[in-house]
């Protein structure tokens, strides 16, 4: 049984990362999408944390939000599967329930 996990907060406004990450369990997924693909930089304060997470969890971040936000691929922790919005949707259909992080 996998879940997916959305986080739409930046990591450095609210705890909605981290927590997404400490309640997920191994095979789960976790998208960030809004200002949650803050998260996804390299040489932040996150990084460690969702480079932690990435050994036994998926982790993905929203392109257009990427891109609405000026993170070029070259700023994403490698690692993190950059995906389009029906990459979002396959990842709601492959998982059996879907949880929110706001």
């Amino acid at each position: 049984m996998s879940d997916l996990f959305t986080v739409n907060k930046s990591p450095f406004e609210k705890n909605s990362l981290e927590a997404a990450i400490k309640f997920s369990l191994a095979g789960s997924s976790i998208l960030m999408i809004e200002d949650g693909v803050y998260g996804a930089m390299k040489g932040t304060a996150a990084e460690d944390m969702v480079k932690g997470a990435m050994s036994d969890r998926k982790v993905y971040a929203l392109k257009s939000d990427l891109m609405a936000r000026a993170i070029k691929d070259d700023r994403v922790i490698e690692g993190i599967e950059v995906i389009d919005y029906a990459g979002f949707v396959d990842l709601v259909e492959a998982n059996d329930k879907v949880q929110a992080w706001v």
